[in-house]
């Protein structure tokens, strides 16, 4: 059975920059600590990624904070993030989920037995919704979620977040 990690949206932005929080803050070490436990090969990583016409777009109207500008010290994941993991499979997303991570991982499927662990940022936002598009597209494998190496937007958020993910067969973990 081959282990896979997935670490979410571990960017400046999200952790001390435009959107940061405490909370994101005190992740980082245990993020790091499980990028470790993990062969380096089988992690994956997505950055939220936007362009410099955020604000114009449905997701910039919502949330008018500018965040993660492809190129920018906010886009960019955290440094001791990346170091900790130099060879792992980066996918962009323009949005909360990726429809590519879900073909990535569903193709590693294909060839040999999977589980799936994510980690990262926000919980409530990007960890959920990637955690419900691999539940859909792979429902037969096991998708964990390390509550103790997430973060929501707020702890009520990161709580709820939980509580759907459990509630779609999603194991949450700490």
């Amino acid at each position: 059975m081959k282990k896979i990690l997935v670490v979410i949206d571990m960017q400046n932005d999200f952790i001390d920059g435009a959107l940061g929080t405490k909370e994101a803050q005190a992740i980082v070490e245990k993020v790091v600590a499980k990028i470790h436990a993990y062969p380096a090969e089988n992690i994956y990583a997505t950055r939220d990624t936007h362009g410099e016409d955020y604000l114009e777009t449905c997701e910039g109207k919502s949330l008018p904070v500018e965040h993660c500008i492809k190129g920018t010290r906010g886009w960019q994941i955290r440094e001791e993030v990346m170091e900790a993991m130099p060879q792992a499979h980066l996918v962009d997303k323009p949005t909360f989920g990726s429809m590519e991570l879900a073909q990535l991982l569903w193709e590693e499927a294909q060839k040999e037995e999977v589980e799936i662990e994510l980690v990262g940022l926000c919980t409530d936002i990007c960890v959920v919704t990637n955690a419900l598009l691999l539940k859909t597209k792979l429902p037969e494998t096991k998708i964990s979620v390390d509550a103790s190496c997430c973060a929501g937007v707020t702890p009520k958020s990161h709580e709820a977040a939980l509580t759907t993910m459990k509630m779609c067969q999603v194991a949450v973990e700490s």
